[in-house]
């Protein structure tokens, strides 16, 4: 099995490991070196108090020299006093020079202070003549890494979170990448374009996530070509069944010009016409359902659309009652007038199938905020709550219903989502159901 990307996360989190903890390493040793000596101003001020004190020594002036003392130590919080040291070898023992020359009482002010001892060390100033030192405790003010625990602190914290984001940064980048384009090729071949592949995207990777392109590619072919070959299908029986439709209807008309006529003929005469409108509204309902067009570029009027679509269904049911409420004028930009009168009328004449003869059904159109509201109610049996969502599925009819096919619905929903607009359907208080269609009246409001 192919474990390259294993191995490549594998390498970069053992080395961003390694390197994290080297540079914490390095960086904390490097600090905590420069903040490990007095600050130059700080020793330039301890060795004019040395030289102060040889003066005030070589003038042998006893109590200027006390006074002086005291003034220091309560200027600066610390002790300081000045001493003798004279070391003489026994035993027939000698000095070396090296011992001469780095003898001290304390320690210089160039050398480096630990930071983690909790007293302050004693300085040494030694006198021109080497026997006679100014002995002080480095004054608070100024023991170097006063800052030492805050900077330790932000090495703990503040390089590991900047080395692990710009680890996690390069992982991101490497795995989002492909992950992006096989994102944008998922939308594009949702949205009808089933040419679209993902491995010539990636170049020359080869790892977990190139596999995973090839097998979206080996599965974007297959899907598609189905999907063709499904229309090709489709189409070819469409043609099929219309081209006996077409012989049958053309007998039928024979027939009557003839003068045969009986309920035989008008039955077949009727089946042909159901035949017709279930071949074309299921063509219409797959181009929607596996194109999803966005029918958004026609403006129309709404009331004309309404006027036209109710004066046939008057026509056609004038055993029923229409009561409408229109304004006078409702513009509507961005959408289709063919799609969007086959989904009203398809709702009507739902409504008027359910409507009983000398019932009545009523339309009105309204605003609601940045929308127009159509709402259609009829006076039928309405529909059991659990089947408020399923009317709207192709092909479902509840029990008992023997007129129709289930399209219509069905097709007005998808058509009213390829206009920008929604349907949705409620049960009435009083009885029968309510239809209600929104419509943006502006595109993408």
């Amino acid at each position: 099995m192919n474990r390259r990307l294993f191995w490549k996360l594998a390498i970069v989190l053992a080395v961003g490991g390694v390197a994290l903890i080297w540079v914490i390493a390095r960086l904390a040793w490097q600090t905590e070196e420069s903040m490990s000596f007095i600050d130059p101003e700080h020793q330039q001020t301890l060795r004019h108090y040395g030289a102060q004190a040889e003066a005030l020594y070589r003038a042998d002036d006893r109590e200027a020299l006390g006074q002086w003392l005291r003034t220091l130590q309560e200027q600066e919080q610390t002790w300081a006093a000045i001493v003798e040291s004279q070391v003489r070898p026994l035993a027939g023992s000698e000095l070396s020079r090296r011992f001469v020359d780095t003898f001290s009482l304390g320690r210089d002010v160039s050398w480096k202070i630990h930071l983690y001892f909790p007293e302050n060390p004693i300085m040494d100033l030694p006198f021109a003549d080497g026997r006679t030192h100014l002995l002080i405790v480095l004054p608070q003010r100024m023991r170097p890494g006063l800052y030492w625990h805050y900077a330790h602190l932000g090495l703990q914290l503040g390089v590991p979170l900047v080395v692990l984001l710009i680890v996690s940064l390069v992982l991101y980048r490497h795995l989002m990448q492909p992950l992006r384009r096989l994102e944008q090729a998922t939308r594009q071949f949702s949205e009808g374009r089933y040419e679209v592949r993902v491995r010539s995207l990636l170049g020359s990777r080869n790892d977990e996530l190139a596999s995973l392109a090839d097998t979206f590619d080996a599965m974007a072919e297959r899907t598609g070509q189905l999907i063709i070959d499904q229309r090709q299908r489709l189409a070819d029986m469409s043609h099929e069944l219309r081209t006996p439709l077409t012989r049958i209807e053309m007998a039928v008309s024979l027939a009557e010009q003839e003068g045969t006529r009986g309920p035989l003929l008008d039955r077949i005469r009727d089946d042909c016409d159901d035949m017709r409108r279930l071949v074309e509204d299921a063509l219409t309902l797959s181009w929607l359902e596996n194109e999803r067009p966005q029918l958004r570029d026609e403006a129309l009027d709404l009331t004309e659309l309404l006027d036209s679509i109710l004066d046939d269904a008057r026509f056609e049911y004038p055993d029923r009652e229409i009561d409408i409420e229109l304004p006078g004028e409702a513009r509507l930009t961005g959408s289709s007038h063919r799609a969007l009168g086959q989904a009203i009328e398809n709702v009507v004449r739902n409504a008027l199938d359910h409507t009983p003869p000398g019932g009545r059904v009523r339309v009105s159109l309204d605003t609601a905020g940045a929308d127009y509201r159509l709402q259609v109610s009829d006076q039928g049996p309405g529909v059991p709550e659990e089947w408020l969502e399923r009317i709207f599925q192709p092909f479902f009819r509840a029990p008992g219903e023997r007129k129709g096919f289930g399209l219509g619905l069905a097709l007005a929903q998808r058509q009213m989502h390829a206009t920008g607009g929604c349907i949705r359907a409620r049960n009435q208080a009083n009885g029968g159901l309510l239809m209600e269609l929104v419509l943006p009246r502006q595109p993408g409001s």
